[in-house]
């Protein structure tokens, strides 16, 4: 399955990779920057993600993932309903980050505002040589509106933000990554050949536990400490309770499970 779905429109795309979902970013013209139609076309599609789909790469087509918020949306539109518009993303981003699927993201050119915003939904990000890092929006006399400022914050600190903000400092791809901004580093066009095959290897995991890592895991980090583990504990309960769990234990037990192995050296 390739091309453009029926129910996408053109700035969308999803082609189908085995049991990996490849949906593509399509503005090239304006360096995909993001506008209401693909954003709540977004959410129609995580909202009903293809039963096929166990993991989602989000990529993009042309030289930059998004070069942030598609400003000519911005001029008629007055304090209420710009209270409106950041809510409804704000809920679209949602359906991204706590899914029925991880999302793998891979970032080049420009990741800048909102599109920064998207990027930081994904659960493992993949950041080309190109790819560099901005909020403009304090230079526009703007303030971040799609999440950055709950989700951005956490990846990278508070600190580092009101530093981007405030000063329009850039990161490139490297200054990035250590930040954390991106998981992975990888030569400019290796970005999609690093996604699926990190996405193969999500997929042969146990759905349950799948969605228990994308689920629990953020909501853990922010409980406190004995409402933390006590979820930890009903979440083990549940992922080690199924048969496919039971099978893949017993698989291990009886030599058939590949053993756990050093790391080779990767960028």
């Amino acid at each position: 399955m390739t091309g453009s779905s029926t129910d996408l429109p053109p700035s969308l795309a999803i082609e189908r990779r085995e049991d990996v979902a490849v949906l593509t970013l399509n503005r090239v013209e304006k360096r995909n920057a993001l506008d209401g139609p693909t954003v709540r076309a977004l959410g129609q599609f995580f909202t009903s993600t293809p039963d096929w789909a166990k993991v989602v790469v989000l990529a993009a087509a042309g030289n930059h993932f998004s070069a942030g918020l598609d400003l000519s949306e911005l001029l008629d539109r007055d304090a209420v309903g710009g209270l409106h518009h950041s809510r409804s993303w704000h809920e679209v981003f949602a359906l991204i980050e706590f899914g029925t699927v991880p999302v793998v993201a891979v970032l080049k050119g420009a990741v800048i505002g909102v599109g920064l915003e998207l990027a930081a939904c994904a659960h493992v990000r993949i950041a080309e040589d190109s790819a560099f890092f901005a909020f403009p929006e304090g230079q526009r006399g703007l303030f971040v509106g799609g999440g950055a400022s709950v989700r951005v914050s956490r990846l990278i600190g508070t600190h580092r933000m009101v530093d981007m903000m405030l000063t329009g400092r850039v990161l490139d791809a490297d200054e990035g990554a250590a930040a954390g901004l991106a998981h992975y580093r990888v030569a400019d066009g290796a970005g999609l050949d690093k996604a699926h095959a990190l996405a193969a290897t999500i997929a042969q995991n146990s759905p349950v536990t799948n969605y228990a890592v994308i689920h629990a895991l953020p909501r853990i980090a922010e409980a406190p400490a004995e409402t933390g583990l006590l979820l930890e504990s009903l979440m083990a309960a549940v992922s080690q309770s199924s048969s496919e769990a039971k099978e893949r234990m017993s698989a291990f037990l009886a030599g058939r499970a590949a053993k756990v192995e050093a790391p080779r050296e990767e960028r």
